[in-house]
Formats: C-alpha cells, structure tokens, sequence
C-alpha cells in the first residue's frame, strides 16, 4: 500500500511516497481503510519540517482521516463500519491518515456521524470540529446571536472558515479578518457581513481598545489575539484554538480584570468521546450544505506534500481535502 513517509536519516529530514506492508502499521485494535485525509496545518509543518511535530521517525503524518474498518478486535467498531478519527496525536506520534491503512486504538474513533459522507466528513475534519468546539465555547461563555459582532480571525483557514459559516448559519452577525484582501468575497459567500485585513490587528495594540466584539475566534495568537482582547465587549468571550502567527500573548490583565473577558482555550486534540459526539452532531446539523461546494481543494495523496507546502505559502484558502484511495 502506499504511504506518506516521513523520515530522518544522518540529519536529513524528508517526506517521500512509498510502497509499505500492512505488517508496518504501529500496534492498533482497529485497523482502518483510508478514504479520505486532509492537510492541515499542523501537517504542513510536519510534512516540510518547518514545525517540530514529529519526535519520532519514520512517521506517516495526517492528524485526522475517514475510512472503513478493515479488522476490528474493539466490539464498538466492526468491519465494513464508517469511521471517523481526529487528534489523539495520530500523524505526530502515531501513523495517521496520509496511507491507505492505518491501524489505530478504537478509543480514537467514531463513527461516521449519520447524515455525512465520508468525504463531507474530511471536508469538515479537525478544521470543522476544532471550528464547532469553538462555537460551542462562545455559546456556553453567554454569547448568544442577537449579542453584538462576533470575530474570526484567520478566516481564510480551514478553522477560521467553517467558524464564519457556522456562526453565520446559527444567526450570528460575523466579521471575519483575513491577511488575504483577494478572499473577501469568499468569506462573503460563507456567510461574513463584514471583512478586515490582518493588518488592523497585527501592530502593538493598548491593553484596551474601543469595544467592538462579543465573542471571537481566533486562529492566530501573538499580537493579533493581543489586539482582539483589547476590543472586547465587557463579558465578551474569546475561543483560542490557534497559533499560526506565534505563541506569545503580549497583553496585560486589564480586559480580564476591568471587562470581565474570558479566554478559553480550545483543544481538539485530547476532547473527551462524549464531547466529540456532541460536536459532530453539531456540525451535522448546522453546516449548510452550500460550504461542502465552497470551502474545499481536493489533492491525490501523491499531491499531498506539494500542498502542504503551498499551505504555508499561504497560498490555499479553506480545506485542503486529500483523496487517498483512487478509483
């Protein structure tokens, strides 16, 4: 079968296709067919090398894909069944999703949710359920849709995408900020009243600005995330899932303390089963069936690392979708 492989060899660090046996598939209770992977940004940096993703190698990377069960010793999942997996460290320290196998724990899957095919699953995967976990953040934080704005930046992103078509589908009036003006009517056509440059949130920002937003997503971190909290509506709440500008937070406590904002973080990664249920159940529900057509690039797995370097290059907009079994 064929695989993505990462490896490091006197130094060298590579990404190649090749030709693997089943037999080389890490110790797993379900082993899985792959249909459907996807690039995200966390696999761009370990598929280039640019991130310190991978500790050990070799390693397939692919943090999340969709497939049928080929073999089964978990009485939960039986062969021919659907299934889902998304984070647990799939593709940083264990094989994931960019090989036609992959051989995996049953507490890392579920199944396919019911309404969804299993591409329309990879369309959404990590991006969308990272999205949705987020929503669920702001919703539980207060911040309902007849409230003021609500932002999201990078949202030109696989994340930052399908939070705007979300948040617009449950009511919510949506500014997105994007560091790309050519996808304003992009993010229009996914559900944005309003569209800003990054550049208005990426200089040094005051601890605390006029208030503007009620609730915000944010992709980015660093400065930008600095400049969204000092604009907070008092009790505004912000869902951090990203950090794609960088990992430091320079602000003060003032919007904690003197607006009463919340910053809640947003892992995707280690989400409690029941929680997952829940948000793919969400998604199922509220994605319109309009974003599965907009927000997507289709890539075969052969195309894969080329992708994951154009994604760096900031050169993709939405979901990078890869097809790992052809016909």
């Amino acid at each position: 079968m064929q695989a993505l492989l990462i490896e490091q060899t006197d130094g060298v660090y590579q990404t190649v296709l090749r030709d693997i046996s089943p037999e080389q598939l890490p110790a797993g209770n379900v082993t899985v067919d792959v249909n459907w992977s996807g690039i995200n940004y966390k696999d761009a940096l370990a598929i280039t090398g640019k991130g310190k993703i991978i500790r050990q190698f070799p390693m397939v990377p692919g943090i999340d894909f969709a497939g049928t069960v080929r073999h089964s010793e978990d009485p939960r999942f039986h062969v021919g069944q659907q299934v889902v997996l998304t984070g647990f460290g799939v593709g940083e320290t264990h094989w994931g999703g960019l090989a036609e196998q992959a051989r995996v724990n049953g507490d890392w899957l579920v199944p396919l949710p019911e309404g969804l095919s299993d591409r329309q699953a990879m369309i959404l995967g990590t991006a969308g359920f990272t999205a949705m976990l987020c929503v669920m953040a702001l919703e539980e934080g207060g911040v309902t849709p007849d409230k003021v704005d609500v932002l999201v930046t990078g949202a030109s992103g696989g994340v930052g995408s399908t939070a705007v078509a979300l948040l617009n589908a449950l009511g919510y009036q949506v500014t997105a900020v994007s560091g790309r003006e050519s996808n304003g009517d992009y993010l229009r056509q996914l559900g944005a009243a309003n569209v800003l440059p990054r550049s208005e949130f990426s200089s040094d920002s005051r601890p605390l600005e006029k208030q503007r937003w009620a609730g915000a997503i944010d992709t980015v971190g660093d400065k930008v995330l600095a400049s969204v909290l000092a604009q907070m509506h008092y009790s505004g709440v912000v869902a951090a899932c990203g950090l794609a500008g960088g990992f430091a937070l320079p602000t003060s406590v003032m919007p904690f303390i003197l607006r009463n904002v919340r910053l809640q973080g947003v892992d995707s990664v280690q989400t409690p089963t029941p929680r997952r249920l829940e948000a793919w159940k969400r998604l199922v529900k509220t994605v319109p069936a309009s974003f599965y057509q907009q927000a997507t690039v289709e890539v075969a797995l052969s195309d894969a690392a080329d992708a994951a370097r154009r994604l760096l290059n900031n050169e993709v907009t939405g979901r990078t979708l890869v097809k790992v079994t052809q016909g």
